[in-house]
């Protein structure tokens, strides 16, 4: 709830914490701002906050020049309110309203468009429409002032089908054209270069040692590295193939993520940097989460020595989805391997890669009908991917975001020899279900054992029922606990 008081103490010491969690909209000169813009402090009467950028822009006041809202961290506003506001605006985030309808959105979640906007409206102050214009809009800003790329390729980057709607709206939103807001930037040489580089924002405190502790023993040889703080990975976009670079930017305003990207990957760009989004779980907000799990004496511990710890995601749905079936009761430096030997099997050679990066991942069509198990795998595990694969190739909504988790685990389960620890694991990263819980991990089951007994997989479940709805955090705090 925005309460008016609490969020003007909050803008008044323009306090971090509160970045992206609201925004101010001051009556006297129709701009809307971070909580940590610079500017004068308005007075109280002359303020109204609003839950989202797009509430903001409904309302009809125009985004701060100064403090930039769209470089903000993502409005965590919807989190633990609504489980189909989430789900919905996780699908927006992929681009769901640039391709297709509210309608057919509403229809992935299983409810009906008219229910869908009134949840929206209720949660966020907005339709759903207009929270993707906001965020096709935003984006295209971002790319005028931090590239020099044509406003043609900007446009078709943020997700818009022609110019014309591109320019219309940038004028409406920050009563500008899209060449005059260019013309008062300042580029350096380092945006020349042969590659794109994207900013991302996250919120406070954010563990990126930690995201990449974990990606680095799982990472895909061939397709996937981690070296030196930078994760680096093959990219297949259709046309465009290539590899991008991730890595942190540390300033005195906060974290930053950014984003290497070839320069012929520009027409993906949005869609890409959703993916590092949901890889890196850019989207979380630490603070929240902590506040709920930190009542549990098994997770104060770990949450205080490892605050801002994320879920990481995933790049692609279906080659986390693999590699989860591939870890199926083996080490992880075993699936490591094995899943190596997939991809330099059926994977894709990169036309100009080098080592260690040298394939793409196998598409759904190169495993459906391919003899896995010569890669030294077992015949079960590897019918297992091959229906994973199938499944895909006949559009089952298999890996699709569900209208609830169970609806999600039910779907993963049906495929044969796919395991509950598989389908939650799948679900905690694949899906990024918050609340998604392999209760019969060996690892949580160890991490929670009193001396010599270590607990059945029902009595883990049980326990972290009060963890609920963010079991996938205290699943990760767990695997981050000594020994």
């Amino acid at each position: 709830m925005l309460d008016h008081d609490t969020c003007y103490r909050a803008l008044r010491t323009r306090d971090q914490r509160f970045d992206g969690k609201f925004f101010t909209g001051v009556t006297t000169t129709g701009v809307y701002c971070r909580p940590v813009c610079p500017a004068v402090l308005p007075r109280a009467k002359n303020c109204t906050f609003f839950a989202c950028a797009a509430a903001a822009e409904d309302a009809g006041f125009r985004p701060c020049l100064r403090c930039r809202p769209e470089t903000a961290p993502g409005t965590p506003a919807w989190r633990g309110t609504s489980a189909t506001v989430s789900r919905g605006m996780q699908l927006i985030e992929e681009g769901a309203l640039d391709r297709g309808t509210v309608e057919e959105l509403a229809a992935r979640l299983g409810v009906g468009d008219r229910h869908l906007r009134r949840l929206f409206v209720e949660h966020l102050g907005v339709p759903p429409l207009a929270i993707a214009q906001t965020k096709r809009v935003h984006f295209a800003k971002r790319l005028i002032a931090d590239t020099r790329l044509p406003m043609t390729q900007i446009a078709l980057a943020a997700g818009y089908r022609n110019v014309r709607r591109f320019n219309a709206e940038v004028r409406r939103i920050f009563r500008q054209s899209p060449r005059d807001m260019r013309a008062g930037q300042r580029h350096d040489d380092a945006k020349n270069g042969p590659a794109i580089t994207l900013r991302l924002s996250v919120r406070a405190p954010f563990d990126w040692d930690a995201v990449l502790a974990f990606l680095a023993p799982r990472a895909i040889p061939g397709v996937e590295r981690v070296s030196d703080g930078v994760y680096r990975r093959t990219v297949d976009e259709g046309e465009f193939t290539g590899v991008i670079d991730v890595s942190r930017l540390v300033t005195r305003s906060g974290d930053l993520v950014l984003v290497s990207v070839p320069v012929a990957g520009t027409p993906h760009l949005g869609r890409m940097a959703a993916r590092v989004r949901a890889l890196f779980d850019l989207g979380a907000d630490p603070a929240a989460i902590a506040d709920q799990l930190v009542t549990d004496a098994r997770l104060r511990r770990l949450i205080r020595r490892c605050p801002g710890l994320r879920v990481p995601g995933a790049w692609s749905r279906f080659e986390t989805a693999v590699r989860a079936i591939i870890g199926q009761q083996v080490s992880v430096a075993a699936a490591t391997r094995l899943a190596g030997k997939l991809v330099r099997a059926f994977g894709h050679p990169m036309v100009d890669g080098s080592p260690p990066l040298t394939h793409v991942f196998p598409r759904p069509e190169d495993l459906a009908d391919a003899d896995i198990a010569a890669v030294g795998m077992p015949k079960a595990r590897a019918e297992t991917i091959r229906a994973l694969a199938r499944a895909v190739c006949d559009g089952s909504p298999v890996l699709e975001t569900a209208p609830s988790l169970d609806a999600a685990l039910e779907r993963l389960t049906a495929l044969p020899g796919c395991s509950d620890w598989t389908a939650q694991y799948i679900a905690m990263r694949a899906l990024r279900e918050p609340d998604a819980f392999p209760a019969g991990d060996l690892g949580l089951r160890k991490s929670l054992a009193h001396g010599k007994t270590t607990p059945s997989a029902a009595a883990v479940r049980r326990g972290a029922e009060s963890w609920r709805p963010w079991r996938a955090y205290a699943a990760m705090w767990l695997w981050t606990s000594p020994g």
